[in-house]
């Protein structure tokens, strides 16, 4: 792979709802491009995941912004944080302000300051390219059905070993949307100038080489080393 020729940093914000295959397509991207990959999403969660550890409840903002103030980074690659429980909690702390403020200067420090010396981020969530990094020079919306992603979660789930039943799974995604695009602060929705990719009928290696499409039309200063990966 040659050398990345931009002389700037890139930020790359994948935004979408559950089980678009937001994560997914950020941590190719990361890897084939050379960058830093942060989900944010996982911060809500082990914040929501302390919450309930803790014996309390993710829907009460004192004990969530508690949480937030005091979340341990280093749990964010406990398997547990991908439990069903822990991305319900998820999306209830998600909706105070208090837990996405104190939560925000992390996830733009580590835009700005990529770590490992990296040439930039590619950061996944709901509100990165509307509210976190608004001036990402590439920002994309994972989109895809909702029968299509109670699917995969489902399949998911299952490969976890999880015992659960298709039809909660589709309730509650359906609920998880309503609460993400309906909550007062930083609801989910694409960025005025963020690309659309939806990835109904679309596998994962068929959906990368889209985003890398839109990375070379963003950041032509990225092109040749997206040609390389390609």
């Amino acid at each position: 792979m040659s050398e990345t020729p931009s002389p700037l940093p890139l930020t790359i914000a994948v935004d979408g709802p559950a089980a678009a295959g937001k994560g997914t397509l950020a941590r190719r991207l990361a890897e084939a491009l050379g960058l830093a990959h942060l989900d944010s999403g996982a911060l809500y969660r082990a914040v929501g995941l302390a919450v309930l550890n803790a014996g309390g409840d993710p829907s009460d903002e004192p004990a969530a912004a508690a949480a937030a103030a005091s979340l341990d980074t280093g749990r964010l690659s406990d398997p547990a944080l991908r439990a069903p429980e822990a991305g319900e909690a998820a999306s209830r702390v998600a909706a105070f302000p208090s837990v996405r403020e104190a939560l925000l200067e992390f996830q733009r420090r580590f835009a700005r300051t990529p770590p490992d010396g990296r040439r930039g981020a590619a950061i996944d969530g709901r509100d990165i390219g509307t509210v976190v990094c608004p001036d990402a020079p590439v920002k994309i919306f994972v989109t895809a059905g909702l029968d299509e992603r109670a699917r995969r979660r489902f399949a998911e789930l299952q490969a976890a070993g999880t015992d659960v039943i298709y039809a909660a799974v589709l309730s509650e995604l359906e609920a998880r949307d309503g609460r993400d695009s309906s909550r007062a602060v930083a609801p989910l929705k694409p960025a005025e100038d963020a690309a659309i990719l939806d990835t109904s009928r679309l596998d994962a290696e068929a959906a990368f080489r889209a985003a890398l499409d839109i990375v070379a039309q963003r950041a032509p200063g990225w092109r040749s080393l997206v040609q390389d990966v390609r």
